[in-house]
């Protein structure tokens, strides 16, 4: 008797090795069934069949997609730089010869803060027009001045007046590119008033300072290089 069972069992043995080599892998369609069935949870992959179900294909490679190719399509140029935005100076501002017949003679400077003009007065009815930036209301002022004294990269010292009004200036800086009396400064008689570059080219054309009389740093090195101390500097 236990000789027909151990012959029983032989059998059935054979049957189950025969039945798990049909079960070949893609037979139950992948996945956790697949995996059960044969131990493979990878099958081929289903295309599309008009019954909308899908038949059994070949296995397809998964696109993977690379973090590169994810963000191809984002812009990667540089931000704009926010100097750039609604900061360009004024064509009109440009400096330029120009003809002239207006006060003064060659040699001598003319203001017209209304127009935000500098004018180096030429021979021959001529003159150097400049942009500037002038006095905000409550600080514009007309008057005869001459250049008393000039300096490249000047120091900033705010005056006690204006350290009243904005405490929040510091009481001391040297010159420099961030200095706000920029590349050069010419010094007006004995007031606080010179005529200086800045930091802020923007602002050229209009009424910004606190009288002084503010010019492109290239402009104002221009300017510095023609008029010597002595020079007469009338303001209308």
């Amino acid at each position: 008797m236990r000789g027909k069972w151990s012959v029983a069992l032989a059998a059935l043995a054979v049957m189950g090795s025969s039945v798990v080599a049909r079960a070949e892998p893609g037979r139950y369609g992948g996945g956790f069934i697949e995996f059960l069935m044969t131990g493979d949870g990878h099958g081929p992959t289903r295309r599309p069949a008009v019954d909308g179900y899908g038949t059994l294909g070949e296995r397809r490679p998964v696109a993977v997609m690379q973090p590169r190719a994810r963000f191809a399509a984002l812009p990667t140029g540089p931000a704009p730089e926010e100097g750039r935005i609604a900061r360009a100076v004024d064509p009109r501002f440009a400096r330029q010869v120009v003809a002239y017949d207006g006060p003064g003679r060659a040699g001598q400077i003319v203001i017209d803060t209304n127009a935000k003009y500098l004018y180096l007065i030429q021979s021959a009815g001529q003159a150097i027009r400049y942009g500037i930036g002038v006095g905000r209301p409550g600080f514009v002022w007309t008057g005869a001045k001459t250049i008393s004294a000039k300096r490249e990269w000047p120091d900033w010292t705010p005056p006690a007046e204006m350290l009243r009004r904005r405490p929040d200036l510091p009481r001391h800086m040297v010159g420099g590119p961030e200095n706000p009396l920029g590349a050069r400064a010419m010094y007006l008689g004995t007031s606080l008033y010179r005529i200086h570059g800045t930091n802020e080219p923007h602002t050229i054309g209009q009424n910004v300072s606190s009288g002084c009389i503010r010019m492109m740093n290239e402009d104002v090195i221009d300017l510095y290089e023609r008029t010597p101390v002595g020079t007469r500097v009338e303001v209308i």
